[in-house]
């Protein structure tokens, strides 16, 4: 697949953190806030100060929004600090797309500060020629297609000509909705997502850069 802009999302693409995060909201941030058992695939990829008010719109929670942010605030700093690993071959992948030239970006709904927190551990700060969080606009987080419009405009690149690269229901559906081409990539964690949506769907590192160099 050809395209002038790639858009990696981060957790689950660029670092393998969606297993930590399934693991730490199954047993601890949502069993503290919600009456009941919500399906975590639900909600990946959204935005988490968002995940509160859609959990909140549909179960009775049992804490309040400032009490389930700062676990999200507290598990993001073990999670990126100690626990999470740079995906199979990203270091390479990323050197060869800007090696032919192509734009880089890295879009996410996370804060920047966690962001940065996976920039500066894994030295990836010169590798994206623009890292985009979802904080930085007013508009509503994946699924809905804001913040890839945003990336789109941001980069100087039409959304038909970027390449989105993205393991949830809900990245795919946003970049989807946003105009693009999505990558669809399985990241071995326990969760098997639907992928349909996507143009292309990836089950390992080397199929993601075959796809994704392919003329």
């Amino acid at each position: 697949m050809q395209s002038t802009a790639v858009l990696f999302d981060m957790d689950g693409v660029i670092v393998n953190s969606e297993r930590y995060w399934v693991e730490t909201e199954e047993t601890d941030i949502l069993p503290a806030a919600v009456d009941g058992s919500p399906d975590t695939s639900e909600t990946t990829g959204m935005n988490f100060r968002e995940i509160y008010d859609y959990l909140d719109a549909r179960h009775e929670m049992t804490e309040t929004k400032a009490e389930f942010v700062a676990r999200y605030e507290e598990a993001a700093r073990d999670i990126y600090g100690e626990e999470v690993e740079l995906m199979d071959g990203f270091e390479g992948l990323l050197g060869d797309l800007r090696g032919e030239g192509r734009t880089v970006a890295l879009v996410s709904s996370s804060p920047h500060d966690w962001i940065d927190r996976v920039l500066d551990r894994f030295d990836l700060r010169d590798g994206f020629d623009r890292t985009i969080s979802a904080e930085e606009i007013d508009g509503k987080s994946k699924p809905e297609p804001d913040v890839y419009e945003y990336a789109a405009k941001e980069l100087g690149v039409a959304p038909d000509d970027c390449i989105a690269v993205e393991d949830s229901e809900n990245g795919v559906r946003s970049a989807k909705r946003a105009g693009m081409q999505v990558v669809g990539y399985r990241n071995q964690s326990d969760e098997e997502l639907d992928l349909s949506e996507a143009d292309a769907v990836a089950g390992s590192a080397d199929e993601l850069r075959e796809i994704l160099l392919s003329e």
